[in-house]
C-alpha cells in the first residue's frame, strides 16, 4: 500500500461512490460509451460526405473550354455493325449487331457490383468450337505461288508443319480435264523430291507421312487408296488418269469422296488430314459448296488448292489450247469456268473500243475463285494461285483492302435488301450485253457518191443501234440504285458501282454519239474540202456535235470514272476506269483519200488489183470457217 495521503478531492469521490448503488454506477458507464460511439460515427459520416455545388453561368458568358468535339448530327437508321458508323472489314464474315441486348445484359452486372459476393464453387462450361468461330471475321487466304513448281513448294512447308504437330495423311485430288494434263504431269514428277524435302526438315516424314490419289471430272476416281508413303506407287497412280472430255468438274464431290476414304485412317491413327486440290476451274457442283464445308470443318481437315485465279468481274476465262481434228490441227482460246471471286457476278461484261483494252477480259481478280477460296479459308488452308499471271498486276497489300466477301452465299444475297446499290449493280451484271452485239465500229466510209455513203452509213449504224438498247437497259437498273450509292460499306462495292455506271454511260455516249454523228452525215453529206478525198473517217474528239444530252452524259461519265481513280489507286477499278477515259468520249469527221480498184467490163474475167491480199484474206476466211464446224474440245 502507498504511503503518499490521498487528496481532498480524491477522498470526497470515494465517499461518493461508497453512497451511489450498483445500478447508478452502470447507467453512468453506458451514457459515457454511447457518447463515445457516436462521435466516432459522426466522424465517418462527415468524413465521406460529398458536397454538390451548382451555379448557373452568368447570361452571354462563356463557359471554359477544356476539350472541343465534334459532332455528328446524321441520325444513321441502322445500329450495331449495319450501321453507317461502325464499318467493318472486306468480308464483314459474320458481324453481330447486340445494341438491343445490351440494356438487359447490363442489369446482371449491376447486380453483382452491389450484392454481397458468397463463396461458392464456379464451373465455366465450355463453348464448341462452332460457338468459339461465330464471330471471327473469315478473309479467304489467297496467295501467288509463283507457277506450279512454287504452289508445290509451298504445300511442302505446309505439310511439314502438320508432321510437326503429328502423323499426316495427304489427299491429292487431281482434276481430269484436258486442260490440266501438263500440270498433272509436272506435279507427278514432284513427288519424290517432296519426300526428299521433307525428310531434309527432321519431321520424320517416312513413317509419319502417307498420301492417297484421287482424280476427278465427270466422275470421282479412287486411284491410290489406301494412303501410302511409296513415291514410285503415287506416281505411277497419277499417271493412270485419263483425260475426261466430259468438260464437268465435280470438284466438292470430289472432296467429299476423300473424307468418306480418309477419315477412319485419320481417327484411328489419330493424324492430321490435308486434301489438296489441283485444278484450274472453280467446279460444277457448287450446290455441294456449304455441306462440304461443314464436313471439313467438324472433322478437323484442311484443303489447299494449287488452282488459277479467277478473271476480274467475271465468271469465264480462257485456255490457249491446240488439238487436232479432221486431219487439221487447231488452237483457239477456248472459255472455261474460273470466276466469279465472288459470290455473285459484279462486273459488267462490256467490251473497251480502244486498242489498250483488248484483251482486258481476260485480266486476274487477284483471288481465287469463290466457292474454293472459301472452302480453303473456312478449313484453315490456302488457294494457290498457279497460273502464270498475265496483264496488270497488283500488289496483295492494297488488294486485301479489297478481298471478296467470304460469307455464305445466303447472307450475301440477304445483304442485297437493305442497299439499292448493291441489288442494282448485281442486275446490272447478270444482264449482261450479248456477244453478238459487242462490235468494233466501223469508222471509214467510202464517199464516191452520196448513194454510196449513205448505204454504208445504213449497215454501220444498225449493230450500234442493238448496242446501245442494252447499255440503255444496263443504265435504266444501274440508276435504280444511284440513290443507296453513298451507302455502301466497303470500298470493294463503292469501287465496283461506280465503274459499272461510268462505263456504262461512256459506252452510251460512244454508242448514241456515233450513231447521231452517222445520221447527220447520212441526212446532210458534207462536201470534201480537199481535191481528191473520197471517204469520210470517223474518228474520237473531245469535242461533239452529238447534242446536249450526250454533253450530259459525257460530263456525268467522266465525273464517276474519275472518281474510281481518285479514291481506288492502283486497283483493277483504277485501272479500268484509266483505260475507258484514255480516248475521248465524242466523235468527229475527217476527210481522207483510198485507193479504189477499177472496175472491169462485165465482158471480161475480173481479176482482183491486189492478188497476194485477196489470197491472204480467202485463207483467213477459209480458217474461220474450218474452226466453227470443227468439234471444240470440252475443257
Amino acid at each position: 500500500m502507498s504511503d503518499v495521503p490521498d487528496s481532498q478531492e480524491e477522498t470526497a469521490i470515494r465517499a461518493w461512490l461508497s453512497d451511489v448503488p450498483a445500478w447508478g454506477i452502470s447507467v453512468v458507464a453506458h451514457g459515457l460509451l454511447a457518447i463515445v460511439l457516436t462521435s466516432i460515427s459522426w466522424a465517418i459520416i462527415t468524413e465521406k460526405r460529398v458536397e454538390l455545388t451548382s451555379e448557373m453561368p452568368v447570361e452571354n458568358e462563356p463557359l471554359p473550354v477544356q476539350f472541343e468535339y465534334a459532332i455528328d448530327t446524321e441520325i444513321s437508321p441502322e445500329a450495331g455493325a449495319n450501321s453507317n458508323l461502325n464499318l467493318a472489314g472486306a468480308s464483314l464474315a459474320v458481324a453481330r449487331s447486340r445494341s438491343a441486348e445490351s440494356q438487359a445484359e447490363s442489369i446482371p452486372e449491376l447486380r453483382r457490383e452491389v450484392e454481397p459476393t458468397l463463396p461458392m464453387a464456379v464451373t465455366i462450361p465450355v463453348p464448341s468450337e462452332a460457338q468459339l468461330l461465330e464471330d471471327i471475321d473469315l478473309m479467304g487466304t489467297t496467295e501467288y505461288a509463283g507457277g506450279t513448281d512454287g504452289a508445290v513448294d509451298r504445300i511442302t512447308s505446309e505439310i511439314a508443319a502438320s508432321l510437326r504437330e503429328r502423323r499426316t495423311i495427304v489427299g491429292w485430288l487431281f482434276d481430269e480435264s484436258l486442260s490440266l494434263e501438263k500440270r498433272r504431269r509436272k506435279i507427278a514428277k514432284r513427288f519424290e523430291s517432296i519426300y526428299s524435302e521433307l525428310g531434309t526438315m527432321n519431321v520424320n516424314a517416312e513413317e509419319n507421312l502417307t498420301t492417297a490419289i484421287l482424280g476427278f471430272g465427270q466422275d470421282v476416281h479412287l486411284l491410290q487408296t489406301p494412303p501410302t508413303n511409296d513415291t514410285q506407287e503415287l506416281a505411277a497412280a497419277v499417271a493412270k488418269i485419263t483425260n475426261d472430255t466430259s468438260g464437268q468438274e465435280q470438284v466438292f464431290s470430289a472432296v467429299n469422296r476423300a473424307l468418306n476414304a480418309l477419315t477412319r485412317k485419320k481417327k484411328e491413327q489419330q493424324a492430321n488430314l490435308m486434301l489438296i486440290v489441283v485444278t484450274d476451274e472453280r467446279g460444277d457442283d457448287f450446290d455441294q459448296l456449304e455441306k462440304t464445308i461443314r464436313r471439313c470443318t467438324r472433322s478437323g481437315t484442311r484443303v489447299y488448292c494449287i488452282g488459277n485465279s479467277a478473271v476480274f468481274g467475271r465468271e469465264k476465262g480462257y485456255v490457249n489450247y491446240r488439238w487436232e481434228a479432221q486431219g487439221t490441227s487447231f488452237q483457239a482460246d477456248i472459255p472455261v469456268l474460273q470466276g466469279p471471286a465472288t459470290a455473285m457476278m459484279e462486273g459488267l461484261q462490256l467490251p473497251f473500243w480502244t486498242q489498250r483494252g483488248r484483251r482486258l477480259d481476260r485480266m486476274s481478280a487477284g483471288f481465287g475463285p469463290y466457292a474454293l477460296t472459301r472452302l480453303c479459308a473456312e478449313s484453315g488452308g490456302i488457294f494457290f494461285i498457279a497460273d502464270q499471271v498475265t496483264g496488270p498486276q497488283f500488289s496483295m497489300d492494297i488488294m486485301r483492302q479489297y478481298a471478296p466477301d467470304y460469307r455464305p452465299q445466303r447472307e450475301y444475297t440477304d445483304q442485297l435488301e437493305t442497299n439499292r446499290a448493291k441489288a442494282a449493280l448485281i442486275n446490272a451484271a447478270r444482264n449482261a450485253v450479248p456477244e453478238e452485239a459487242i462490235i468494233q465500229p466501223q469508222r471509214r466510209f467510202l464517199a464516191t457518191t452520196d448513194t454510196v455513203l449513205r448505204q454504208r452509213i445504213t449497215e454501220a449504224q444498225k449493230p450500234l443501234a442493238t448496242l446501245d438498247y442494252y447499255l440503255q437497259e444496263l443504265h435504266r437498273i444501274l440508276e435504280q440504285g444511284e440513290s443507296d450509292r453513298d451507302k455502301l460499306d466497303t470500298d470493294r462495292w463503292r469501287a465496283s458501282y461506280d465503274l459499272a455506271m461510268g462505263r456504262v454511260l461512256a459506252m452510251r455516249v460512244r454508242a448514241h454519239g456515233y450513231n447521231t454523228m452517222l445520221a447527220q452525215m447520212k441526212s446532210s453529206p458534207r462536201p470534201f474540202q480537199r481535191e481528191g478525198s473520197n471517204q469520210w473517217v470517223i474518228r474520237e474528239s473531245a469535242a461533239s456535235d452529238a447534242g446536249a444530252a450526250i454533253r450530259r452524259m459525257h460530263d456525268r461519265a467522266v465525273e464517276y470514272l474519275n472518281r474510281v481513280l481518285d479514291e481506288h489507286p492502283e486497283t483493277p477499278w483504277a485501272w479500268l476506269a484509266s483505260v475507258e477515259l484514255e480516248e475521248p468520249l465524242g466523235w468527229d469527221w475527217s476527210e481522207a483519200t483510198v485507193n479504189v480498184p477499177r472496175q472491169e467490163p462485165m465482158n471480161r474475167r475480173n481479176r482482183p488489183q491486189f492478188a497476194a491480199e485477196e489470197r491472204q484474206r480467202r485463207e483467213r476466211q477459209r480458217q474461220r470457217a474450218q474452226l466453227k464446224t470443227a468439234t471444240t474440245p470440252k475443257l
